[in-house]
């Protein structure tokens, strides 16, 4: 729970009075792949990182590049996790990035140019899909994933799954930002089918609070079509075996969710508490 080496942050290089931009990262178990993280972010002024619980070297690795550590081992979900990076936060704006993510140099220029401005809304983001190895380039987020807030705007994320920033203020305009965000989604199929349990539980779950219906043909007709849009509509089969499993692991997780809703007990126990 104490932080590790000072801020990326120079000084030297930046006016005492420019706004200062924190880089926010989540992790765990991510030694694969956080330096390559890391090393796109080393730009950022303060740089910090909020660990759940690593067995591996990603706590010592996110150190020797720079990064501020604090290790909240206690998951009590996403929301809870970005509230405490939040809390360690010390400058005048956020971004807010995940352990499989890389900020192109294009994406930078256009970050700093936001701070710079003192832009007073939220800086919105695409990303662009890297799977298997290969960059499927027909693949962007579908809407723009917000990340860059200022700091005396937000005031709290909440959500399960896919978190909400509460922001003072509203309505603020939204920026979206040209260049995309790499986003490494699939390394491998051992990863892959591990998080297939994890995404497909927290999913499922999430469908049950919201009274939605499960069960096995329900997941067939949701991944099927969802393996439809992906692969066909979405130009997924441009990307050679890379995009077929990307594709196919998404509509997996989507059959899963549903399956789940109707076969797994401990589900309805965790939502019913």
């Amino acid at each position: 729970m104490e932080p590790s080496q000072p801020s990326v942050s120079d000084p030297a290089a930046r006016s005492e009075t420019s706004p200062r931009l924190t880089i926010a990262v989540l992790t765990k178990d991510e030694a694969g792949r956080i330096a390559r993280c890391l090393r796109s972010a080393a730009f950022a002024d303060e740089l910090i990182v909020v660990d759940s619980g690593s067995s591996d070297d990603t706590v010592a690795i996110a150190r020797s590049h720079g990064a501020q550590v604090f290790v909240h081992a206690d998951w009590q979900g996403f929301a809870v996790q970005r509230n405490r990076l939040l809390s360690h936060a010390g400058g005048d704006y956020v971004f807010f990035l995940d352990a499989d993510e890389e900020i192109t140099p294009a994406l930078q220029r256009e970050l700093q140019a936001a701070v710079r401005s003192n832009f007073d809304g939220v800086g919105c983001v695409r990303w662009r899909v890297v799977a298997f190895g290969r960059e499927l380039r027909h693949f962007r987020s579908q809407a723009p994933v917000e990340r860059l807030f200022r700091r005396a705007r937000l005031q709290r994320f909440d959500g399960a799954v896919h978190e909400r920033a509460l922001l003072a203020g509203e309505p603020l305009p939204r920026r979206v930002f040209e260049a995309p965000l790499l986003h490494y989604s699939r390394d491998s199929v051992r990863s892959s089918l591990e998080k297939l349990t994890q995404y497909a539980m927290l999913g499922a779950a999430k469908r049950e609070r919201a009274g939605k219906r499960g069960g096995v043909l329900v997941g067939l007709g949701y991944g099927a079509s969802v393996f439809l849009r992906l692969y066909v509509f979405k130009l997924g089969f441009l990307g050679g075996g890379p995009g077929f499993l990307f594709c196919w692991f998404i509509a997996l997780e989507c059959f899963f969710r549903c399956a789940a809703q109707q076969y797994d007990a401990a589900l309805s126990d965790t939502v019913g508490r």
